[in-house]
């Protein structure tokens, strides 16, 4: 192109508007010169040959404007010039830039019309511009003016408006956020308060508040600080929660419960709140332990500390135990009456609650959802409550389970034990108020210290009261006619617990007032555990009487009715063996069988009084103990009642061992002693007396181990005398000692229905079979023991020599009767004169004196039947003198006595009238009286012959009494 131009100036070519000098830079294009036309037009003009030209010049002419041509064409030149090939190069390339010359004027020439069209209206376009340059110079100078004359000055106002306006929430941003940082003294001073509702409820403001704010630097720090200060809130909301567990506060509850209702968290607490409450039990349990164990260490040792609770439990010394044992149980006792004030709270609220959460839930859809919300919150807080009452109860279980088998309670003072087993009886009351629960895990604990204590307890009472019986000379009791065993504190729980024995008008005040449960009764303070240190020393047993007398001017009335009767009591004709024995009168009462009562039943004004000694009311104070222990604890009630067996086992054997053993007479084969009775005292020697303990004192452990379970025999005191005659040999002790086991029968008796009630029904049997053969055989061990008497009473042998010197064979009716019915009559009033003796000493009950003069009747009844069978003659004259002693003598005996009818009255009679038999008869009578013996059979066989029998139906008879004796033998 600057070639073009170049060439365009060397030509002198000027564009038609040559003055117009400042509108583009072709200004400077020259047309060709005159002579560069000559030179082109010289050039051939065939185009084709124009082209070839301009295609042989080398590219690199067409590459660059800056391209240095001179150079490179010097560089093309070879290192040995030839002019003649430079002048015919340079001849080409003047030939190519004609060419090229030529090119361009013709493509100029082609185009000019354009041109100058072009440049036309680029000079009208530079006019247009020129006038526009005018009139924007003028609306910039009115601009100027309308700013300075009016916009400045109002936009002005508008903008200082709006800056003021944004100002002003600026400032109460500011204010705000002056507020927000001064809200942390605020809650603070209301966490002091325990105002957790209105703390949490400011909180949460000032967060929603402080979301608004967010795009201010200071107040991401400050929204930070907040939720720190929430989440403190929430830790002090945690302690104030677990306060609740030890002692409820309704007001203080009802602010953490409307705290956790403002966080949502509702489920959440009383989650946490069963987790404080376990951990409350855990903490209070140990505390109180830990106490009372550094108490009885006696220093500040700090290892007790460190100890798990089970370990913990075994440093409690015994003088310790039970205050401990109270203690932990108040405590206990104040937790689960939290839960149960808690409960109530809920309940409460809930129902409080109720109608209007429903009203709301009807009225908006908005609130429907809410509504639900909250029931479900309600109905899983209330299984959860539910839910929870076992579960603490069970704790509490475990915790005083540990207690009670972290000691050994063997050597335990029975007070102590009973005191003890109450205190977990109420415990066990509570469980069962608390959550319905039977306590299984407490009852199986106690049970066991309870069935080892019971064991070590029973062994030593059993030692005592062979001690009790050894030392014993048993002497009467005196006790008032009004006698219970419910006057003894040992059966004071029976009148607490309504016994069916216990008229209901005797009951106490608050017994009637069953309905009150220990939760509603302490609700307001107390507590059930308390220790009531005085409360046994209130009352006195008023249960014995002066000398044996209620009082003194009963014992001077008592004298004067014993002189006279016309003022018998009436109760005295009609019941009182009903009263003490449950026997049926034998006969009515009439003035005469009175006067003789008088002389066998001394009774004064004793006629009620039991007969009972010392060791008597030790054995019924004992089975008192045994029952309280058993109505605390019923699951050891089959152990208590087989232990209060042995007791009963062990004093009736002492009895018949001391008075009723005689082996002489229970040869006799009079029956004395019932084939129960027999087996009763069998089975009672057999499983409770070490009949080993002297012969075998370097046994083997095994053998030991099986005599640990038995007692050994008892030994009656060498200061009771029995053979002496004056006191009918010992009589007033053996009706001691007999009527006071039927009077502790008779207890056992009173008490079978309680016992009955307590036993289980799969061990009801032994109880049943108990009463049935053992108790019930008391009253017949007054045979034996009196028989005993009886026999040695009355001089049987020397009424036996006196018969034996009578004549018998003689000739005539007799109307005298023998001296030895006189013998036996004076006999008889000795004896009667000896029990009057002995019933100025001891009352003697009427079924004992008729058991004495039964038996002393029949002994003199075989006594005459064996005096008559050593008769060698005898004739009909004889047998009708043996009719007149024998009715002599029953009318005599019926002056001293007014038992009816005679015993073995009908035994003599009909031996004498066997006599008068026929062959026969005899033979059939022989068969049909089996009561007599062989020598007395034989007697009778032999006195008879002669008389009506031959020899041959002597031997005849003879042979039918040897098959009679041979299966005796």
């Amino acid at each position: 192109m600057q070639k073009i131009k170049s060439l365009m100036t060397r030509q002198g070519l000027k564009s038609p508007q040559e003055n117009i000098h400042d509108l583009s830079p072709v200004e400077n294009f020259r047309i060709p010169s005159k002579e560069e036309l000559r030179e082109l037009r010289e050039q051939p003009t065939d185009p084709q040959v124009q082209q070839e030209i301009i295609n042989s010049i080398e590219e690199v002419y067409f590459s660059n404007d800056c391209f240095d041509i001179v150079k490179y064409e010097l560089e093309k030149l070879p290192p040995v010039l030839s002019l003649q090939e430079v002048e015919e190069y340079r001849d080409k390339l003047k030939q190519q830039q004609a060419a090229v010359s030529k090119k361009v004027a013709d493509l100029i020439l082609e185009k000019q019309p354009a041109y100058v069209k072009e440049l036309e209206r680029v000079t009208s376009l530079q006019t247009g511009l020129q006038l526009a340059a005018v009139i924007c110079t003028n609306g910039r100078r009115h601009l100027n003016i309308a700013k300075e004359g009016f916009t400045q000055a109002s936009l002005g106002l508008l903008a200082n408006q709006r800056k003021r306006q944004l100002l002003i929430g600026l400032l109460k941003s500011l204010r705000t956020i002056k507020t927000l940082q001064r809200t942390d003294a605020r809650l603070s001073e209301m966490l002091e308060e325990e105002d957790y509702p209105g703390a949490i409820q400011l909180c949460l403001e000032c967060q929603k508040a402080a979301s608004t704010f967010k795009h201010y630097s200071c107040i991401s720090e400050l929204n930070s600080k907040l939720q720190d200060t929430l989440e403190q809130i929430e830790e002090q909301l945690d302690v104030a929660l677990s306060k609740i567990c030890k002692n409820f506060d309704i007001n203080h509850y009802t602010k953490v419960q409307q705290a956790y209702r403002l966080l949502g968290k509702t489920q959440t607490a009383m989650d946490q709140l069963h987790m404080h409450f376990a951990q409350a039990i855990h903490n209070t349990v140990f505390q109180v332990v830990l106490g009372y164990v550094e108490l009885c260490a006696g220093n500040s040792d700090t290892k007790f500390q460190k100890l798990q609770y089970k370990d913990l439990c075994t440093h409690i010394t015994s003088d310790s135990y039970i205050p401990c044992l109270a203690d932990l149980c108040k405590a206990l006792w104040e937790v689960m009456l939290s839960y149960y004030r808690m409960m109530e709270w809920h309940e409460k609220h809930d129902q409080d609650e109720g109608p209007a959460s429903s009203s709301v839930s009807v009225s908006d859809g908005g609130n429907v959802i809410g509504a639900e919300e909250t029931n479900f919150d309600r109905s899983y807080i209330q299984k959860k409550l539910e839910h929870g009452l076992s579960r603490i109860w069970q704790d509490v279980q475990l915790k005083v389970k540990t207690y009670l088998l972290g000691t050994d309670m063997s050597n335990f003072k029975y007070d102590d034990f009973i005191f003890v087993l109450d205190i977990i009886s109420r415990l066990m009351q509570v469980g069962e108020e608390f959550c319905g629960s039977k306590s299984e895990v407490l009852q199986e604990s106690i049970r066991k210290q309870s069935v080892n204590y019971f064991k070590n307890y029973h062994r030593t009472r059993l030692e005592e009261l062979r001690m009790f019986l050894e030392n014993e000379t048993w002497e009467l009791c005196p006790v008032k006619s009004s006698f219970s065993i419910l006057q003894l504190h040992e059966f004071k729980f029976m009148e607490q617990s309504r016994s069916p024995s216990v008229s209901p008008s005797k009951q106490p005040a608050s017994a009637i007032s069953t309905t009150i449960t220990l939760f509603e009764q302490y609700c307001k303070g107390g507590n059930p555990f308390e220790i009531q240190v005085n409360g046994k020393d209130d009352e006195t047993e008023d249960v014995l009487a002066s000398n044996g007398y209620e009082s003194d001017e009963q014992e001077k009335s008592a004298y004067q009715e014993y002189d006279s009767d016309s003022d018998v009591p009436e109760e005295l004709k009609r019941d009182y063996v009903d009263e003490q024995t449950g026997d049926a009168p034998v006969k009515s009462v009439s003035r005469e069988t009175l006067r003789s009562r008088k002389r066998s039943d001394y009774s004064l004004s004793k006629v009620n009084a039991p007969i009972l000694t010392n060791t008597t009311l030790n054995v019924i104070r004992l089975v008192g103990k045994y029952m309280q222990m058993m109505n605390i604890l019923k699951p050891i009630a089959f152990d208590v009642i087989h232990f209060m067996s042995q007791l009963f086992d062990y004093y009736l054997y002492a009895v018949y061992t001391f008075f009723g053993r005689n082996d002489a007479f229970e040869s006799t084969g009079l029956g004395l002693s019932s084939s129960r009775l027999r087996t009763t005292l069998s089975r009672i020697q057999e499983s409770l007396i070490d009949l080993e303990v002297s012969a075998d004192t370097t046994g083997s452990l095994t053998a030991a181990e099986d005599r640990k379970e038995k007692v050994p025999s008892p030994h009656l005191s060498h200061l009771v005398v029995l053979a002496s005659g004056n006191t009918l040999y010992g009589l007033a002790e053996r009706v001691v000692a007999t009527e006071s086991l039927v009077f502790l029968a008779e207890q056992f008796e009173f008490l079978q229905s309680h016992l009955d009630a307590v036993m289980p029904a799969a061990k009801k049997p032994f109880l049943q079979q108990f009463y049935s053969q053992t108790v019930s055989t008391a009253s017949e061990l007054r045979k034996p023991i009196y028989w005993i008497v009886a026999a040695k009473a009355i001089d049987y042998e020397q009424m036996l020599l006196l018969m034996a010197n009578v004549k018998w064979d003689v000739k005539e009716i007799m109307s005298q009767h023998n001296i030895y019915v006189d013998a036996l009559l004076k006999e008889f009033e000795q004896f009667n004169r000896r029990l009057n003796e002995v019933s100025k000493r001891v009352r003697i009950p009427l079924p004992v004196s008729n058991i004495l003069w039964e038996h002393c009747i029949r002994l003199a009844n075989r006594t005459i039947v064996e005096g008559y069978a050593n008769v060698k003659k005898c004739s009909n004259e004889g047998r009708a003198l043996m009719q007149l002693d024998f009715q002599q003598f029953l009318m005599k005996l019926e002056k001293l006595t007014d038992i009816r009818p005679i015993p073995d009255k009908e035994y003599v009679e009909t031996y004498i009238k066997a006599y008068y038999l026929t062959e026969n008869d005899m033979e059939r009578w022989i068969k049909e009286h089996r009561e007599y013996s062989t020598k007395q059979l034989t007697n009778l066989v032999n006195v008879c012959l002669g008389s009506h029998i031959n020899k041959k139906a002597r031997q005849k008879l003879l042979a039918a009494i040897d098959d009679i004796d041979r299966p005796k033998r």
